[in-house]
């Protein structure tokens, strides 16, 4: 799928799934290298960034997802039941319909299967530096799903994975990749924060846990202060 298609399919998903509000939008970089940082929120999460973000996104999604054997089955229990209420049969046939509809979709826009194992995640890391050194824009949901929800920002706690990223940028071309933070609002308001960049001296596992903590604690601020204007009756601006 090139770009001017990828535009036009978020253009559309805009105008008939999100029509939300886009906050902070001079902290968007012109052009790539950049990944996003994301909170999930359920389906909202995917779906608000990239109708929000005026740029060719690449996203980080389970492998599971988009995998012909088992995707139906996991949409039935992570989505249609989980989000939609439906029981089964009808669960499983929702599913059975949705995926044979979003893999193909799916694969053309570009998504970065993450599977569960080591190697696999490897990688996802591999592909993802690529498209970075040709600089493009990746958009990943790093929380942690085997950890407790936050109920206070709707988020779990982040894993460092992604984070790994920025070392292998840097020895890849001496250059420090860029972190940004973006927060998904279930009030359908995305707001995108300041970049958090790569810092060399560190060292590398110390670095992953400044970014992961750094950014972890950036979109719970974010989030929060979202959370807060619309209390107060405070609108969103465009």
């Amino acid at each position: 799928m090139n770009d001017l298609t990828y535009r036009m399919l978020a253009k559309m998903l805009d105008a008939f799934l999100w029509g939300g509000d886009l906050l902070d939008d001079e902290n968007i970089p012109k052009k790539g290298p950049a990944v996003f940082i994301a909170n999930h929120i359920g389906s909202l999460g995917p779906i608000g960034a990239v109708c929000s973000i005026p740029l060719r996104l690449y996203p980080w999604i389970i492998a599971d997802t988009i995998d012909p054997v088992i995707a139906a089955e996991y949409v039935r229990v992570d989505f249609v039941e989980k989000e939609l209420h439906l029981p089964m049969p009808l669960s499983l046939w929702l599913s059975k319909v949705i995926t044979k509809i979003a893999i193909p979709l799916l694969n053309a826009v570009g998504v970065i299967p993450v599977p569960h194992d080591y190697e696999g995640q490897c990688r996802t890391l591999d592909t993802s530096l690529q498209l970075l050194l040709k600089q493009k824009c990746l958009l990943v949901f790093p929380e942690d799903p085997n950890q407790e929800r936050d109920e206070r920002y709707n988020m779990c706690p982040f894993q460092k994975t992604v984070m790994r990223l920025g070392e292998m940028y840097y020895k890849a071309s001496r250059q420090r990749l860029k972190f940004y933070p973006l927060v998904v609002h279930e009030t359908r308001v995305v707001k995108v924060g300041e970049p958090v960049a790569y810092n060399p001296l560190n060292a590398p596992a110390k670095e992953r846990l400044r970014l992961k903590n750094l950014l972890e604690d950036n979109l719970h601020k974010m989030y929060l202060e979202i959370t807060m204007a619309q209390h107060m009756g405070i609108p969103s601006l465009h």
